[in-house]
Formats: structure tokens, sequence, C-alpha cells
């Protein structure tokens, strides 16, 4: 189930060495700024699924949550990151790459917590484990796609 997920953050320890990459054609943000978000945002989901009391989930139908989900694709430009997850700028490629092992470790309890553990998206609404996880794999993707659009911009 987070096999994927452990992959992207394989690939995101790689593309450490491109952190200061720009390409404002794609996006306004560095390589850098996307992975430290991705980073970010994996850390707070997972903390958040682990503190979260599973009496709480209830599925709701959202259809953009569905849609995105399904074709496994967040459309660019559609929405801004919440504060809580936009990177302050402030952390060096080698602080990144050293959080990732404590990152794959927090990732790795979630395979513990119960089906119903939840995380409340600010645009899809509360999402259970496993569709959690989904969300982050979509995400990952997207942030890592744009930064792959950025160093083709590089060549």
């Amino acid at each position: 189930m987070l096999q994927p997920v452990y992959h992207q953050l394989d690939t995101i320890s790689e593309l450490l060495s491109e952190f200061d990459t720009k390409a404002p054609s794609v996006s306004e943000a560095s390589v850098g700024w996307h992975l430290e978000h991705l980073l970010l945002v994996n850390g707070r989901v997972a903390e958040a699924l682990i503190q979260s009391n599973p009496a709480d989930y209830h599925w709701t139908f959202n259809l953009k949550k569905s849609l995105v989900l399904f074709i496994k694709r967040i459309p660019r430009g559609k929405a801004k990151a919440p504060k809580s997850a936009r990177p302050e700028g402030n952390q060096s490629p080698e602080d990144l790459r050293n959080r990732i092992p404590g990152l794959k470790e927090k990732l790795a309890g979630l395979t513990k917590l119960h089906p119903n553990a939840n995380f409340q998206h600010p645009f899809f609404g509360n999402l259970n484990l496993k569709t959690t996880i989904r969300f982050l794999f979509v995400h990952n993707q997207h942030h890592l796609k744009i930064v792959q659009d950025i160093l083709a911009q590089k060549q």
C-alpha cells in the first residue's frame, strides 16, 4: 500500500541535487520548494492520521475528490497550498535528505492504524486511511511531474 509513496520519497532524495533550479514558465517555485512541500505535506498528513479518532470518520461524496483520485491527476494552477503546507524556505537540500528516513518510518507506522483513521483535507473533506494514502501518492506525483517539467526547461 505504501510502497509507491516510499519510491516517491527516494525520487525526492535523488532530485535534491537540483534544489535551486527554477523555470518560471513552469512554476514560480523552485525544485527545492516543491520537494520541501512534499516532505512537509507527507509528514503533516501522517501526523494527522496518527492523531485522528477513527470514530470521527464519516464518508461523504465529493466529486472533486472522486475525480482526482480516479484519474490520478491534480489539475495545475487550480488551487494554492494552504499556509500550513507552504515551506518556509530555510531548509537546505541536506536538511531535507536527512528528514526522509524518519518520514519513511512515520509512514510505515500508518499500516498499524485503524482503517478509519482520518485526515481533513481542505478541498476533499474527510479522508480515511486508504484514501489518504492514495491522495499522498497522487499529490506527490503531481509535484514530481512539475519538477520534471522544470528540469526539462533547464536543458
